[in-house]
């Protein structure tokens, strides 16, 4: 009997495990970058703490964080490069690189804290950000006369 129980917690434990999923997000020095990530809001007792991290995510936490916010607020940031512009309440928690540099290339790691044993949602984002290209090619000076 007792083996039973363990096999359908095995069972419910694998089957409700952290959600993964991500995106790739691309852009140019100079630019502000937002980086995606959502969830569910149906009523304030959903609202929770998230955290961004650098790297993938981690067992629990983020691994290099960037920045937490309690669900309402951001209440700690690491550099000030790093915002969350979205509509926190409302589980907009996307994160925006401002002026976006080439080390800000890699991999991101939103954390969303849903109580309850491995129930987090998480995310992992890439995030290439590639130098403006600059031309080196002499300018072109185009006339209405052609040439033979």
């Amino acid at each position: 009997r007792l083996y039973a129980l363990c096999s359908a917690t095995t069972f419910v434990f694998l089957s409700t495990g952290p959600t993964v999923s991500g995106s790739l997000v691309k852009g140019k020095v100079g630019q502000n970058i937002t980086v995606p990530c959502f969830y569910t809001v149906t009523r304030t007792q959903d609202i929770t703490s998230m955290c961004w991290g650098r790297d993938s995510c981690p067992v629990s936490k983020c691994y290099r964080t960037i920045i937490w916010t309690d669900g309402w607020k951001v209440t700690e940031q690491y550099n000030s490069r790093y915002m969350l512009k979205g509509n926190l309440p409302m589980g907009d928690v996307s994160l925006t690189i401002v002026n976006a540099e080439e080390g800000d290339s890699g991999i991101y790691c939103c954390r969303v804290e849903i109580s309850g044993w491995f129930n987090d949602q998480t995310s992992n984002h890439k995030v290439v950000i590639e130098k403006a290209r600059i031309s080196t090619a002499s300018p072109h000076i185009y006339t209405s006369e052609q040439t033979s």
